[in-house]
């Protein structure tokens, strides 16, 4: 409130009655000045402190222009590079995706050993063709042929060629490992 509107709202207050209004009055002008008063610095306290902390966020962003560096930037070698900070929302979803994936490994195996027969030259391995599992598993899920890579990585089942295309690679035969 600037003192010429100060003045005005005085006279304006003083005018209505001399006697016991120009107490209340003045009351009432230093309760005006006391609200606008707080609200500024609350807001100016409220900025500051959004300011402050989002300069720490922009320092820890590595898609930031600020050039200054975190001391918390690890090196390559180290153990945690190009790992998600401790605690972290982003390791909290990659662990749940590896969860998700190994479940459905899991159940693909599971797949395999309901519809597969028995491989004659080994005994503890079961094998199934790429076409009927195919036609088995579409009902199950969509991802069959990543989820069998993924598979194979982990040494749980065994097939030729590094990628297996409907039609094309029906009798191929996947082998259960485990």
């Amino acid at each position: 409130m600037s003192t010429d509107d100060r003045g005005l709202l005085t006279k304006q207050l003083i005018g209505t009655s001399q006697s016991d209004g120009a107490r209340g009055a003045a009351t009432k002008l230093s309760e005006v000045s006391a609200k606008n008063t707080v609200s500024v610095k609350g807001l100016k306290d409220n900025w500051q402190k959004w300011s402050s902390e989002h300069q720490q966020y922009q320092k820890n962003n590595p898609f930031s222009n600020d050039t200054r560096t975190s001391p918390a930037v690890l090196q390559r070698g180290e153990d945690d590079y190009g790992r998600p900070q401790q605690g972290s929302l982003t390791e909290r979803r990659g662990k749940d995706a590896h969860t998700h994936v190994s479940r459905e490994v899991q159940e693909l195996c599971q797949v395999i050993r309901n519809i597969g027969s028995q491989n004659k030259e080994d005994r503890d391995g079961v094998t199934v063709e790429f076409g009927r599992l195919f036609e088995h598993y579409v009902n199950i899920s969509n991802k069959l042929v990543g989820i069998l890579l993924r598979a194979r990585k982990q040494k749980l089942v065994d097939f030729e060629g590094e990628m297996l295309w409907q039609g094309k690679d029906d009798h191929v035969a996947i082998t259960l490992l485990q």
